[in-house]
């Protein structure tokens, strides 16, 4: 997969680089500055963005909506420090196919980036999965519906789903009848979205 990486701290730059060439990844280009980005995608044409969200120098999610209009063949894979619900709801609104927290361990970054370009990702990715039980729990949520939630933020179907915990795709679908009673939600994709809102991951 060919990328380019977005940030202003070379040192972090050079960390992200180091990461992803030792997962496979072709690193294509760098930019330090936001207004070198529009020219750096142009020349190389990546299949990935990697963007720093938190670049001075530029706002964010104004930023986001322009490269996804300019560069619709780019995917957009955002990176940032902040893991606020709205943030993050704010940002896939606007065309990214991923968003990374930089707390996450370096050694899942590259399958992190993988998720997201892929299509398989719909969350914050990188929030620990002690809050996300947490959360999960304060809306009643069993540990076997909490299970299902992820993978429905992830986006896999009843199938895949009944596969992965060895049920069957009946057991599934009364869970998520019972999820949406709980959440007060009416389908899958409004379940993806409530995880999402609540960094399930």
């Amino acid at each position: 997969m060919k990328i380019v990486i977005a940030d202003h701290q070379g040192l972090v730059r050079a960390g992200i680089r180091r990461v992803l060439v030792d997962d496979g990844f072709d690193i294509v280009g760098e930019a330090q500055e936001s207004a070198e980005i529009g020219p750096l995608l142009e020349r190389v044409q990546p299949d990935a963005l990697f963007l720093d969200l938190d670049m001075p120098d530029m706002d964010g999610l104004a930023r986001i909506q322009q490269l996804r209009t300019r560069y619709p063949e780019v995917k957009v894979v955002i990176s940032s420090i902040s893991d606020t619900p709205t943030l993050i709801q704010a940002a896939f609104r606007r065309g990214v196919c991923g968003y990374v927290l930089k707390s996450i361990p370096p050694r899942d970054l590259g399958s992190a980036i993988r998720q997201a370009v892929d299509g398989t990702a719909f969350h914050a990715l990188g929030l620990p999965a002690l809050e996300d039980d947490a959360v999960a729990r304060r809306a009643g949520l069993t540990p076997r519906e909490a299970e299902i939630v992820r993978a429905v933020a992830n986006g896999l179907s009843n199938k895949e789903i009944a596969k992965e915990l060895w049920v069957s795709v009946q057991t599934v679908k009364f869970h998520l009848t019972n999820i949406y009673r709980k959440l007060q939600i009416s389908n899958r994709t409004e379940a993806a979205r409530w995880a999402l809102n609540h960094g399930i991951a």
